[in-house]
């Protein structure tokens, strides 16, 4: 296990889903957990991130009327307070990514002169392209913002009733390219997708689907975390998610398999399958030619048709070939094999990000 013995994670699996919480307990005042890294986005100061020891209510009544309402416990910290506007001290939680999960943490905003403002950080890809929602005790408001290669876009904000020195808990809840935001068990921020952004050079980018997690403030913002705790979907291949999802789709198909080169591999080989026992096969040469070159490929064998196509992400890029498998009819040709399958891997092929998320 990646994390130390003083940070325990407890992950309970079931078919559909699995569970972790974050429980700083166990942690000695002035650690920093294991398994997480410090980093920011802008200019300053990395954050102090230390645990600490603070008055947390319980969430539910004590058993006993003699125990202390609100119990003094280790929690996490950010205790940095540089000034540097731009800052945003982050701790990521390194050890894994996340498809489609519901986060939930208590914050308490403590100090701070430029701004009071505190949150998650999520679908991380890297300092410069992460999602991220944070509270603000000095405007009494909660906003959703991103980043997309470091230029800040957003914000989507609702007023709140958030206090310095208070806790109050955060929840996010996010499906593929969709989130929404609740504040004390009450939704703020309603189901909203994050849409494409174009850039100069015709790229469009913005929308993760999967990523890290992390704890978030800003600028000179003190502020500690508790609670934490998050279920998820086990993650899958993103290539093994698009056939199954595909085939359900399109039920006449007799098969769809994904090839792809990875590893600087000569040979692509099938990294995706309606057949979970041809996977790890070598690719032919049609398979090769399609990735390497382009250009569609057509096949008949004994009551079905074949065809190979690339695959593209969004930015045009080839990121991998599928082959369609179809039932074939008297009087079968090869154009219109094509224009049944065009259709599928179009489909497909609206859904791939970019070749590095394909091959996750």
């Amino acid at each position: 296990m990646f994390l130390s013995l003083f940070f325990l994670i407890g992950v309970a699996l079931s078919a559909a889903a699995a569970e972790r919480s974050f429980d700083f307990t166990g942690m000695r005042e002035g650690e920093t957990p294991s398994g997480f890294r410090s980093s920011i986005t802008g200019r300053g100061e990395p954050g102090e991130w230390r645990i600490v020891t603070d008055e947390v209510p319980l969430v539910l009544a004590p058993f006993s009327p003699k125990a202390p309402v609100t119990p003094k416990r280790p929690v996490l910290a950010q205790l940095s307070k540089d000034r540097s506007e731009t800052r945003a001290p982050m701790l990521i939680l390194d050890t894994e990514k996340f498809n489609d999960f519901t986060f939930t943490t208590r914050i308490k905003i403590v100090s701070g002169e430029i701004e009071q403002m505190a949150g998650v950080a999520f679908r991380l890809q890297d300092e410069k392209n992460y999602y991220y929602v944070r509270l603000n005790a000095k405007n009494q408001n909660i906003a959703f913002f991103r980043y997309v290669e470091g230029e800040l876009i957003g914000p989507i904000s609702a007023a709140a009733n958030v206090k310095a020195g208070e806790w109050n808990t955060l929840t996010i809840e996010s499906q593929g390219p969709k989130f929404r935001v609740l504040l004390n068990e009450k939704e703020v921020l309603p189901w909203t997708e994050a849409n494409y952004v174009l850039f100069p050079d015709g790229t469009s980018k913005g929308v993760f689907t999967s990523g890290k997690i992390a704890f978030w403030t800003k600028a000179d913002a003190v502020a500690y975390f508790t609670d934490a705790r998050m279920t998820y979907a086990p993650r899958e291949k993103f290539a093994t998610v698009l056939i199954r999802e595909t085939m359900a789709a399109h039920p006449r198909l007799l098969g769809l398999k994904i090839f792809a080169a990875t590893n600087d591999d000569v040979v692509p080989r099938m990294i995706a399958s309606n057949d979970e026992k041809e996977i790890g096969a070598a690719g032919e040469k049609v398979e090769r030619d399609c990735i390497r070159k382009g250009g569609t490929y057509f096949g008949k064998g004994k009551d079905l048709a074949l065809v190979t196509m690339p695959l593209h992400d969004r930015n045009g890029e080839i990121v991998g070939a599928v082959r369609v498998v179809m039932t074939t009819f008297l009087g079968q040709t090869e154009k219109n094999a094509l224009g049944r399958a065009l259709p599928i891997v179009k489909g497909m092929e609206s859904r791939i990000v970019s070749g590095k998320e394909f091959l996750e």
